[in-house]
């Protein structure tokens, strides 16, 4: 398979944003839905509405979010909704919870171990095509939260949720943490979900991973670590599996101390395995160009 091309830009910026983003030369078409991650009530490291605003208006795009699968204030559309709102994303948007109004839509899963389905908020057949912009951090699950997270966990809505992390054997958010599955079950689960998500834009997508506040907790832990090392860059690509790959691979080449903490959390977890049933679904390719764009 031909190396896939990932673009990196050093200076964090919401202009630079734009500019990786053009560097892709990628027109998403028709309706887009920005997929972003609203923040947990509490969480200090998720990235903000305001950096968001030169890439929305540049794709005229509306920001989609989905309600979580477990206690907090996302859990419920009612909850979620005012969480949008404490955290002005509706201020600078358009904003589309997809599972407000339900009932979930199923796309097929191609190949999967644990998953022939994958339930998604009702509200994606809006839209045309979808831009994924990603906070790069770490994960108390996964190991690490990138493109591939926000395609599975991310787009699913909250019964979806709940079907990714139970390996497809649970759709309850209140009683899928009673019996979690093995470890690589979940990662690969996720490979699964993603790739369903990938396969019903059909090629109208596009990924932005922003390396920043880089914790080893979620944005959606309400109680984060602080970030454990110093912000590395922007990355873009038309790859899922590439730019979360590149992510990982500028941790390990890092020189930064605080990156045995979060490679720690990444391999406790076998995060990387959730790239691996990613590459092995045939969706993408760990192999990569990295572009820098100054």
């Amino acid at each position: 398979m031909e190396k896939s091309k990932v673009y990196f830009c050093k200076e964090i910026t919401p202009e630079n944003v734009v500019k990786i983003y053009q560097a892709l030369g990628k027109e998403l078409p028709g309706k887009v839905a920005v997929k972003v991650h609203s923040g947990e009530e509490g969480n200090q490291n998720y990235l903000r509405p305001e950096f968001m605003i030169p890439m929305v208006k540049y794709v005229n795009g509306t920001i989609v979010e989905c309600n979580a699968a477990y206690g907090g204030e996302r859990n419920t559309t009612e909850k979620h909704l005012k969480t949008i709102e404490r955290h002005g994303w509706n201020k600078y948007f358009d904003v589309d919870l997809l599972d407000e109004n339900g009932p979930d839509i199923s796309v097929p899963v191609i190949g999967g171990k644990h998953l022939k389905e994958d339930f998604l908020g009702k509200d994606i057949e809006k839209y045309d095509s979808m831009l994924v912009i990603s906070h790069f951090k770490g994960h108390p699950m996964g190991g690490y939260g990138g493109a591939l997270k926000q395609l599975s966990i991310g787009c699913a809505s909250s019964e979806g949720k709940s079907w990714i992390h139970s390996a497809g054997t649970n759709k309850d958010q209140y009683t899928v943490w009673d019996n979690l599955p093995p470890q690589n079950d979940f990662l690969e689960s996720m490979a699964e979900a993603a790739s369903a998500v990938v396969k019903y834009f059909n090629g109208n997508m596009a990924f932005i991973n922003v390396m920043c506040n880089m914790s080893v907790d979620c944005d959606c832990c309400a109680v984060a670590e602080d970030p454990c090392m110093k912000d590395i860059g922007i990355l873009a690509s038309l790859d899922p599996i590439a730019i979360d790959q590149a992510c990982i691979d500028f941790v390990k080449k890092s020189n930064d101390p605080g990156k045995e903490h979060f490679l720690e959390r990444v391999t406790s977890r076998n995060g990387e395995h959730t790239i691996e049933a990613a590459h092995k679904l045939g969706f993408g390719n760990r192999e990569y160009e990295l572009i820098e764009i100054r």
